[in-house]
């Protein structure tokens, strides 16, 4: 996934169809964003660059369960398209560690 303001723009989207309200502020937030369940609002540091602000909504997004059935045809393709991607990154991460070889 490429980290445009474009795709960022994608993400809130889908938040707007879920009914969550994307807030952009400074506080002191110990993980980058602060979720207000009660309101459906998500408050991410308003500091982070637009790498941070995707990879911050995309962890908030499947964190969250989704009611597919909100979601436009198009949004349904892109959020299944960046939970692909998420999770052959986390795959090739995991690919990628080396296990301490004991004698």
């Amino acid at each position: 996934m490429r980290f445009t303001q474009g795709n960022l723009k994608k993400i809130e989207a889908v938040f707007g169809e879920i009914g969550y309200s994307v807030r952009y502020e400074k506080g002191n937030f110990h993980s980058g964003y602060c979720l207000v369940e009660n309101r459906k609002i998500a408050v991410i540091n308003k500091f982070f660059d637009t790498e941070a602000r995707i990879n911050t909504l995309l962890d908030i997004l499947y964190s969250l369960e989704l009611d597919e059935s909100l979601l436009s045809e198009a949004s349904l393709s892109s959020v299944r398209k960046w939970k692909k991607a998420l999770d052959d990154d986390a795959a090739e991460e995991s690919a990628n560690t080396t296990q301490p070889v004991t004698p």
